[in-house]
């Protein structure tokens, strides 16, 4: 299930955002020629991927902040920027290129203080933005709960795109990384869910004093939980039925 768009424009240009894309995916093409040796990348990574156990046990904060620069992989790195896209530009039209920032940072230094206190004698690496991304996942739940996104399902040979509710797609998330997070060990499976789970809810803290001065519930009384401006209207999306041949 992956958000390949949402129904809700921004005013403003998302400066911020494409900066923030362009740096991941610059740093990333660095990175490029290290990933072929596992050595080699675990050197590139050894000052920049965050070590729980080296805050825990030494007492070093490096790689909190540049680990969230980084990326084991394409799969990661592009869906990280596309979860990116869809949701980060409406945030940054709400509080402005500076105060978007700050919060992306502010939700990525806090994912990954989750992510240490879920596992703080880990040695293994972590990379990635997408604990800064959840937090912006969550202000935007916040902001927008019943903004619409478009959602391409593929199950086996079922494949089809479908418009849900931001509070549908983003809870559900959330849901599956509580319960990974839950039922999985702290480093099986290679990724990082209290991280994630831990961006999402400092993303909706962080974005509550903005929601506040909007009005609070009084916002979501105007907007009816919606955009606070006229939806972008797309023609209906065509995915052809793939049919087993006998």
């Amino acid at each position: 299930m992956f958000p390949i768009r949402d129904h809700n424009p921004s005013h403003r240009t998302p400066f911020v955002v494409y900066a923030l894309i362009a740096v991941n995916v610059l740093i990333f093409l660095v990175q490029l020629p290290y990933m072929a040796d596992e050595r080699a990348l675990a050197g590139f990574w050894a000052d920049r991927a965050l070590y729980p156990a080296l805050v825990t046990e030494h007492i070093s904060y490096t790689g909190i902040l540049t680990s969230m620069f980084l990326h084991a992989g394409w799969m990661h790195i592009i869906g990280n920027m596309l979860f990116l896209w869809i949701f980060g530009d409406n945030l940054e039209d709400q509080m402005g290129h500076v105060g978007f920032l700050v919060f992306y940072l502010a939700s990525g230094i806090a994912a990954a203080f989750a992510h240490i206190y879920s596992a703080p004698d880990s040695a293994v690496p972590t990379v990635g933005a997408s604990g800064a991304i959840a937090g912006v996942m969550g202000g935007y739940l916040l902001m927008f709960p019943r903004a619409r996104v478009d959602i391409l399902v593929i199950i086996v040979i079922f494949i089809r795109i479908l418009t849900l509710p931001a509070w549908v797609m983003l809870g559900l998330w959330f849901a599956l990384q509580v319960f990974s997070g839950v039922s999985m060990p702290v480093d099986g499976g290679g990724v990082a869910f209290w991280a994630h789970a831990g961006g999402f809810v400092a993303g909706l803290v962080l974005a509550l004093p903005l929601w506040l001065r909007r009005g609070g519930p009084g916002f979501w009384a105007r907007t009816h939980g919606l955009p606070p401006h006229p939806e972008t209207v797309y023609s209906p999306s065509r995915i052809p039925t793939v049919r087993r041949r006998r």
